[in-house]
């Protein structure tokens, strides 16, 4: 481990001296390449450094506590055990920071949000997730932005998508990627009597043209009007893009801007991303199938979570975990789950990597 902590703070350093480089920094691509590399790095070296210092003070203490003066070296002992304490925080801090991340962590996403069994109900929650991922979103200072959305009469979606962006995005919303399901009592319901729906959700990174070449001999696209409201100018042109990837029949919507040029853009971005998650989820299918131990296959057919209302409950049923605190989770508190599910993800790669 040392080994690789020391050349981390090497290359800081070198990134470090780097970005004052008046030739650096004039290009503005590999300066933010750079800096991205940077902002990677700082969390493993700050907590390195933090290590190499509790282990100096662990030093300085551990010869007052051999000190003929009792009173003196009482007190060295116990400053002693309480560096030792830190050095054992920080070595397994660092031992996870180690673990080989997932090369999508620092990407946007694209959220798919899909009303499943329940009707009108789930359509209802669909909106529910809607607003909780939002919120979250925003809250934590990403900018979203709607993609697509197929509305009902009463408010909910029968599918919505919009986008995440900041960094480190995937990181924090991959695990959301599963069945959703809600226990309540629907507001069409009159005799009180609680129903069970479901609520499909999808997180695909978002890719670069570069990394996914799209033919466009096998795209078809359509324009149209766009449905839903939007007052007068909806209805008369046909801003909204509709493409069909004709190889793999993956079709794609977009009707959020007036300018059809946006919507092809965005919808482009879409069909990248699906793309791109179809061979990911490929390569997850063939090392899931391998472990034995992991904090769910992230296959869209999977339970992950149930939102149960009469209990004020949030169960996650990957870890175990239940939340008597439905209100917050929903209003995008997410933070708690998130967290949890980041650290069963760490532990686990690390009974990997130990065997």
């Amino acid at each position: 481990m040392r080994e690789a902590l020391d050349k981390a703070a090497a290359r800081f350093a070198e990134l470090e001296a780097k970005s004052a480089d008046p030739s650096v920094l004039s290009d503005s691509g590999a300066y933010a390449a750079l800096m991205k590399e940077l902002r990677a790095l700082e969390p493993l070296v700050s907590a390195y450094r933090a290590l190499q210092d509790a282990e100096r003070e662990a030093a300085d203490v551990e010869e007052l506590a051999n000190s003929d003066d009792t009173s003196l070296a009482a007190l060295a002992d116990e400053e002693h055990r309480a560096c030792l304490a830190r050095i054992a925080e920080l070595t397994d801090e660092l031992e996870r920071l180690l673990l080989p991340r997932d090369p999508n962590d620092e990407r946007n996403v694209i959220v798919e949000i899909r009303a499943g069994a329940g009707g009108e109900e789930a359509a209802l929650f669909a909106a529910v997730l809607y607003r909780m991922y939002t919120m979250y979103a925003e809250r934590i200072g990403f900018r979203t932005a709607r993609i697509g959305a197929n509305e009902t009469d009463l408010g909910g979606f029968r599918e919505i998508s919009f986008s995440v962006e900041g960094e480190g995005a995937y990181s924090l919303f991959r695990f959301e990627s599963g069945v959703h399901r809600v226990q309540r009592v629907p507001v069409t319901e009159s005799q009180g009597r609680i129903q069970t729906s479901t609520v499909t959700v999808a997180v695909l990174p978002e890719v670069d043209e570069v990394e996914v070449s799209i033919n466009p001999a096998d795209i078809t696209m359509e324009s149209c009007k766009s449905s839903g409201a939007g007052g007068q100018h909806i209805n008369k042109t046909e801003s909204a893009v509709r493409l069909t990837h004709k190889p793999t029949g993956i079709v794609v919507e977009c009707q959020e801007e007036r300018s059809q040029f946006k919507n092809r853009d965005k919808a482009m971005k879409m069909l990248r991303a699906r793309l791109y998650d179809m061979e990911l989820r490929a390569q997850q299918t063939a090392i899931a199938n391998e472990r034995k131990n992991q904090v769910g296959t992230g296959d869209r057919s999977e339970r992950i979570r149930t939102y149960n209302y009469p209990q004020g409950r949030v169960t996650d049923h990957r870890i175990g975990l239940s939340l008597y605190n439905i209100e917050k989770v929903l209003d995008g508190g997410l933070d708690e789950l998130i967290a949890a599910l980041r650290n069963e993800d760490a532990a686990r790669k690390m009974q990997e990597k130990d065997k």
